[in-house]
């Protein structure tokens, strides 16, 4: 029997116009994290869908037994429902779903009209993490990496433990996203936090540097810290993806 998924991390829907506009969450996070932004985009007319990645939101043993082809099936699925119903779909996605979503706009190309990576990982420079990807002998878990936010009063519902195993996961996952930058041709909006203890804000860098795109945006977010779209800075990333994806219809 499968376990229950965590009160507050389900995957959420709202049926709006034929724009779509796809969120996906990240490592060992939940869709609670993208559900402010999507409910703010939802208002404006906007269809949203924000998934659960397989293992997420349910407990980190759960977690441990999926791999990156789990979630970035989910995530092309998610895709696939979406952009079956509208027009045009823009994919924005927090940290490794920022990650997925510079996959999706590089492998779908036909689908995704506009790409918005939050506080993505293209490259995770952690010596103390790549330590953990192939080492002998060492624990199922970890401690967790979860609400790194400026605003404490607020916190990610997101696993306190990070199943060691998943770890070259996420990493595999971002060289791969990586290496497909160029493949991207549909308008970018890259946001990032100036400071983030989770991921180097240079990967914000290296990817306005790497996309194939001839139309990239960068914002900075001088209010938050990784988990930038429920932090003090979640309602200007929810005015600024508007402008964005009105920009590019």
């Amino acid at each position: 029997m499968s376990e229950a998924v965590m009160a507050g991390a389900e995957a959420f829907a709202f049926d709006g116009g034929k724009t779509g506009v796809l969120l996906v969450h990240g490592f060992t996070g939940s869709p609670q994290s993208m559900r402010y932004l999507g409910e703010r985009l939802g208002e404006r007319g906007y269809s949203i869908l924000g998934p659960r990645l397989p293992g997420h939101g349910v407990s980190p043993a759960a977690m441990a037994k999926t791999t990156a082809n789990d979630w970035v099936n989910c995530a092309e699925d998610a895709l696939l429902e979406l952009s079956a119903k509208c027009d045009k779909t823009f994919v924005a996605g927090l940290s490794m779903g920022g990650t997925l979503s510079l996959y999706l706009a590089a492998s779908h190309p036909d689908k995704v009209a506009g790409v918005i990576p939050i506080n993505a990982a293209v490259q995770i420079d952690s010596p103390d993490l790549a330590g953990l990807a192939y080492a002998r002998g060492l624990p199922e878990f970890v401690p967790g990496i979860g609400s790194d936010m400026v605003d404490t009063s607020t916190k990610e519902l997101a696993y306190d433990q990070v199943p060691v195993t998943c770890v070259k996961q996420v990493m595999g996952l971002a060289a791969t996203a990586r290496a497909l930058l160029p493949r991207i041709k549909c308008p970018t909006l890259v946001i990032n936090s100036r400071v983030d203890h989770v991921l180097s804000p240079a990967n914000a860098t290296v990817i306005a540097n790497h996309v194939g795109s001839s139309r990239i945006e960068t914002l900075w977010l001088d209010n938050s810290y990784h988990v930038a779209t429920i932090d003090n800075d979640k309602d200007l990333i929810a005015a600024e993806i508007d402008s964005f994806v009105t920009r590019n219809l």
